[in-house]
């Protein structure tokens, strides 16, 4: 899958992929974007600092960075080099590995093991050690899906600059997204 695009272009491309690591993982259902020129993104501004560096790579890299000091979260740098356009991962629908996961998470439920951020990388086993690696070779997977799929789209979730962007895609009608869609519209 090429990243190195338009970050809304790969992220309405990313709904219905398969995303793996090592092994385990799933169907991407819910994620939202976060362009160069986004003042809720981390390299807005150009800003770079030692936190978001991988964010300044060429699409197909993994930027991982820790959410309040807590959760880490698992982005797709996506377009050029220098521009800082990534996509966040808020959820996937668990179909490989699901043992592995329900150990990592500590419960059995299948629709809690990746909706959320915080969640999907306990899940995947995704740390700070994925920053900076390419999304194109082990230990990620990244495969197309293989059909076209309905597309919701909404505000994004827990941010306070730009919150009116509806730049959150999901998989419509799925019950494996972080949060339900409201407000949304269908591509």
């Amino acid at each position: 899958m090429n990243l190195r695009r338009n970050v809304h272009e790969v992220a309405h491309e990313l709904i219905g992929a398969t995303l793996l690591v090592d092994g385990v993982g799933g169907t991407i259902v819910e994620v939202e974007a976060y362009d160069h020129e986004d003042p809720a993104g981390h390299g807005y501004g150009n800003r770079r600092t030692a936190r978001n560096a991988s964010m300044f790579k060429p699409g197909g890299y993994a930027y991982v960075y820790r959410s309040y000091g807590i959760h880490w979260c698992l982005n797709l740098v996506c377009g050029n080099e220098g521009e800082a356009s990534a996509i966040l991962l808020r959820a996937l629908q668990p179909t490989h590995g699901l043992e592995t996961m329900r150990k990592r998470r500590g419960l059995d439920d299948v629709r809690l093991l990746c909706a959320g951020p915080g969640r999907l990388c306990q899940a995947l086993g995704v740390t700070r050690e994925h920053d900076g690696l390419s999304l194109e070779q082990p230990p990620f997977s990244l495969e197309p899906r293989g059909a076209d799929v309905e597309i919701v789209t909404g505000p994004r979730i827990g941010i306070t600059k730009a919150v009116d962007r509806p730049w959150r895609y999901g998989l419509a009608g799925s019950r494996f997204v972080s949060r339900p869609f409201r407000a949304s519209q269908t591509r």
